[in-house]
C-alpha cells in the first residue's frame, strides 16, 4: 500500500501540471483545516470570527492594503469570507462525494457479483435515479429540510447529524442530496468490473479454497476497482463544490457559514454601484479549486488506469 501511494505521488509531481494541481489542492486542505478548528474554538470560547467582523464606516471599500480583496455592504472584510469559504466548499466535496462513492460502491459490487435478482433490483434502483434531474431534486430536497416538512422524530435526528458534523442545516441538506443524486454513474462501472473481475482466475481459485462471499468482495474484488473509486470520488468532489455554489446562491443552500455562493448572490446586487471585488473573489477561489480538482482527477485517471498506464 505505501509502495502504491509513493508510486503516485512520484507520477503526479513528475508532471508540473499535476504538480501544481495537488500543491494548489494541499494548500486549500490546510486553509479548510484551519477554518474548521478555528470556526470550533470560536465557537466554544464565544468569539467571534474574523470573517463576521464589520465596520459600517468601511463598507464597500475597493481592494487596498487593509483590505486585499475590499469589504461588503456590512464592511467585512471579502478576503476572509472568501478564506472561510474554503471550509464550506471542501465540507461539501468531501462528505458528499465520500457518500455518494460509498453507495455506488456498495451496490455496483454486490450487483456485478450476486445477479440475478440483486442485480435486477439494483439496475431498476440506479434507473430511477438516472431519470431524476439532479440539481431539480437537491433543490427540492434542501427545501424539504430546510422549510420543516419533516415529521419531529426525523427533525431530531437531522439535528443531531448536524451537530455532529458542525454545519448548519442547508448545509447537512446538500450533503444528502448530493450523496443521494452522486452514485449511479460510479454504481454502473462498479457492477461492470464486478461482472468482468468475478469471472476471472484468481476469483475462481478464492471459490476453489473456500474463501466466503465476503471475503472475496473485500479482498478481491474492491481492491481492483477502488482505483475507479479514487477517480470518480476526484471528479465528483468538483461537481460537489459547483453544486453547493448554485444551491446557495438560489438561497437553499447554505445560510450560516460562510460561502461562495452566498457571496456572488449578494455581490451581483451591487454590481450596478461597480462593487465587483464580492464577486470576483468568490469565483476566484472557485475557479483554483475546480481547475485543480480537474487536473488531478485526469492525472490521476492517467496513474492508476490499468488501460492508461505507460
Amino acid at each position: 500500500m505505501f509502495m502504491q501511494v509513493k508510486y503516485i505521488f512520484k507520477r503526479l509531481f513528475a508532471n508540473k501540471l499535476s504538480a501544481f494541481a495537488a500543491i494548489v489542492l494541499m494548500i486549500y486542505l490546510l486553509a479548510g483545516f484551519f477554518s474548521e478548528a478555528y470556526i470550533i474554538y470560536c465557537n466554544q470560547y464565544d468569539v467571534t470570527p474574523i470573517y463576521k467582523l464589520s465596520n459600517i464606516d468601511e463598507r464597500y471599500m475597493p481592494p487596498s492594503a487593509d483590505h486585499w480583496f475590499g469589504t461588503d455592504y456590512r464592511g467585512r472584510d471579502v478576503f476572509w469570507k472568501s478564506f472561510f469559504g474554503i471550509k464550506t466548499a471542501l465540507k461539501i466535496g468531501i462528505i458528499g462525494s465520500a457518500f455518494a462513492a460509498l453507495i455506488g460502491t456498495f451496490l455496483g459490487i454486490i450487483a456485478g457479483y450476486y445477479g440475478g435478482k440483486i442485480d435486477a433490483v439494483v439496475v431498476w434502483i440506479y434507473s430511477v435515479f438516472a431519470s431524476i434531474p439532479t440539481l431539480l431534486f437537491i433543490l427540492a430536497f434542501a427545501l424539504l429540510l430546510r422549510k420543516g416538512f419533516l415529521s419531529d422524530s426525523l427533525s431530531s435526528v437531522f439535528k443531531t447529524f448536524s451537530s455532529v458534523f458542525n454545519t448548519d442545516p442547508g448545509m447537512m441538506a446538500l450533503y444528502l442530496g448530493i450523496g443521494l443524486t452522486g452514485w449511479v454513474s460510479l454504481c454502473r462501472v462498479a457492477r461492470g468490473e464486478a461482472m468482468r473481475l468475478k469471472s476471472s482466475g484468481y476469483i475462481q481459485a478464492a471459490h476453489a479454497l473456500g474463501f466466503n462471499s465476503f471475503r472475496i468482495i473485500i479482498k478481491h474484488l474492491l481492491p481492483n476497482i477502488f482505483h475507479i473509486v479514487i477517480i470518480y470520488f476526484t471528479m465528483r468532489f468538483a461537481y460537489a463544490v459547483m453544486t453547493e455554489v448554485i444551491v446557495s446562491y438560489l438561497g437553499l443552500g447554505v445560510q450560516l457559514e460562510p460561502s461562495w455562493g452566498v457571496m456572488i448572490a449578494d455581490g451581483q446586487q451591487r454590481l450596478w454601484r461597480g462593487v465587483w471585488w464580492e464577486i470576483a473573489s468568490a469565483t476566484g477561489f472557485m475557479f483554483f479549486l475546480v481547475l485543480s480538482l480537474h487536473i488531478l482527477g485526469d492525472a490521476l485517471r492517467d496513474i492508476l488506469d490499468p488501460k492508461l498506464r505507460t
